[in-house]
């Protein structure tokens, strides 16, 4: 019989318009590959005030998750956040089409509004535990801040990991 502990959590509070999320990437990619199912990374929405297609942007990276893309969505919205600042929410459902996603129910959850209530809980989460901009990492009831730099962020989060796994 083994002992199979949960995986450590690592919360990324993100938001899809926004440059330093997309510089981020490479640092959860890296996470991704050192260690696999180890560690559950998990995306939290914090549309920024400064970015108007970020709330629209959230809940259609939300919808994605739901129909089994969610990374890959993230990923390729975040690639091309500056043809995303010029195109707005067009670029939304162009991105679920080049997936495979269904961009019509993409585009009717960003009309119903039907993932609104679980964005806005990440954001009241985020709030509570101090994030205030993105990309902000909590691991372990540790707030890492990668809005400002991202200069060693990755080193950390690996030492947490590592101490939780051995």
């Amino acid at each position: 019989m083994t002992d199979a502990s949960p995986a450590p959590v690592l919360d990324v509070w993100c938001e899809l318009q926004c440059p330093d999320c997309r510089t981020a990437l490479d640092d959860i990619r890296a996470l991704r590959e050192r260690y696999g199912d180890r560690l559950e990374i998990r995306l939290r929405h914090f549309p920024l005030d400064k970015h108007k297609h970020a709330l629209a942007a959230a809940q259609a990276a939300e919808e994605a998750a739901e129909q089994g893309r969610g990374w890959p969505y993230t990923e390729a919205v975040l690639a091309r956040v500056a043809e995303f600042d010029a195109r707005g929410e067009r670029l939304l459902t162009d991105v679920a089409r080049e997936l495979g996603l269904d961009a019509g129910e993409l585009e009717t959850a960003l009309v119903d509004g039907r993932h609104f209530l679980a964005v806005d809980a990440d954001v009241a989460e985020g709030k509570a535990i101090g994030v205030t901009g993105t990309p902000t990492y909590e691991i372990a009831g540790t707030r890492l801040d990668g809005g400002k730099s991202q200069e060693g962020l990755r080193e950390r989060i690996e030492e947490i990991v590592d101490g939780l796994l051995a």
